[in-house]
């Protein structure tokens, strides 16, 4: 008989988002006369930049001809495209990351859940709390983890995020092998100094582990001291891979495109002690499992670069930094505690009480729909994450629901 991967039926269930729904639908029933404006999710709400979209409809016409029809692309991406984020996002900056380092993918979600299948199914795991769930669920699949008892995993080293430590976590007190971060932090928009980075990254080289470095975020990065990526310090090209997207930087949330970066130099351990490049390894996961992004999408993804490109996404992100700016001050203003808003598009508010609580007082006194904190681990309890990412007479109009029901 067929039988199912048991570590499945560890996963729990996605209750809280799935009540959040279930309670903004009965919400909704019960005042049909009232607009719900939704701050939770982190989707995108404007448009693609006009060079992404003027590069997409020439490649589409470059389709319907038979001298320029592409078929089959090259699973780790066009050079074109490579070669542009190589000179802007790292060369730039001054971190030596060459063109075939780099890896097109569909989302940074699926990169950060796959590149998980490289590694030994013993590999001991750190992550912090609150965290993207993604890093968490996928290890609890591959059978990395025990049981769950209290909201944690048996197994998993969690890396408490605070108002204590400013919500940057310490280094792990045991020796661990996979090492996820995150910053500008999802969900508690935190981010991290270039020394405090240093030392994960001197960790992981200490301890033969891997840091697994999530940069969804750094477009939104305005503080120039702040690194937007882990090869900018010295060393991180042994001990680190590095997520990217265009989701957020260029509102490709609809269209799928983004890329890992996998030095040459980062290597792995046999049981032997023989090493292994990871960059060979995630090559050949991608050639056999994946068929890259489609020509069209890496053409609008490449005009992001373009002169037109830069002005119309700076333009697009300081919209929601805009709005994020407004949320937080709005939040101070009524007395919350508040970080992120500044560099990153997520707030992250503590609210002294449940995370139910104030989500069931937003929604029922201000129909404003907002992520409780405690659905990003057992420390995001008492908080909830506002997003930036919606129009602004939107979370204009929210701000002044939520002023009415808390004065």
């Amino acid at each position: 008989m067929i039988r199912i991967n048991e570590h499945y039926r560890k996963l729990q269930s996605s209750y809280l988002f799935a009540e959040i729904k279930q309670r903004v639908d009965e919400y909704q029933k019960a005042n049909p006369q009232t607009r719900v404006i939704k701050l939770g999710i982190g989707d995108v709400t404007r448009g693609l930049p006009g060079a992404c979209i003027q590069a997409m409809h020439t490649a589409v016409d470059e389709m319907a001809e038979d001298e320029t029809f592409r078929g089959y692309g090259p699973e780790q991406g066009y050079e074109f495209l490579r070669q542009a984020i190589a000179d802007n996002d790292f060369q730039a900056r001054g971190a030596d990351i060459k063109p075939d380092e780099i890896f097109i993918s569909d989302g940074a979600k699926c990169d950060t859940a796959n590149f998980q299948e490289l590694l030994s199914g013993e590999s001991r795991v750190a992550l912090p709390d609150p965290v993207y769930p993604v890093y968490l669920d996928t290890n609890v699949m591959a059978g990395r983890t025990g049981p769950e008892k209290d909201g944690r995993y048996q197994g998993i080293t969690y890396l408490e995020s605070t108002r204590e430590n400013g919500y940057i976590p310490d280094l792990p007190p045991e020796a661990v092998d996979v090492i996820y971060l995150c910053f500008p932090n999802n969900p508690t928009g935190a981010t991290i100094s270039r020394t405090g980075l240093q030392k994960w990254v001197d960790y992981a080289r200490d301890n033969k582990a891997l840091i697994l470095f999530d940069a969804a975020y750094e477009c939104f990065i305005r503080d120039d001291s702040l690194p937007h990526s882990i090869f900018e310090l010295p060393g991180a090209r042994e001990v680190a891979v590095e997520f990217r997207s265009f989701s957020k930087t260029a509102g490709f949330t609809g269209t799928r495109c983004a890329y890992t970066v996998v030095p040459k130099d980062c290597r792995a351990w046999t049981a032997d002690g023989d090493t292994v490049s990871l960059h060979d390894l995630w090559f050949r996961r991608q050639s056999t499992k994946f068929n890259g992004v489609s020509y069209p999408i890496q053409r609008a993804a490449e005009a992001v670069y373009s002169p037109e490109g830069q002005v119309q996404v700076r333009k697009l992100t300081d919209f929601y930094l805009t709005n994020a700016g407004m949320i937080r001050q709005a939040m101070t203003d009524l007395s919350f505690e508040c970080v992120g808003g500044e560099n990153s598009p997520y707030i992250w508010i503590y609210g002294g009480r449940s995370s139910r609580e104030i989500f069931d007082m937003l929604l029922n006194q201000a129909g404003v729909v907002c992520t409780p904190g405690v659905g990003f681990g057992r420390c995001g309890e008492n908080f909830i994450r506002i997003s930036a990412f919606n129009s602004r007479e939107n979370v204009e109009e929210a701000l002044e629901r939520i002023q009415k029901a808390l004065a």
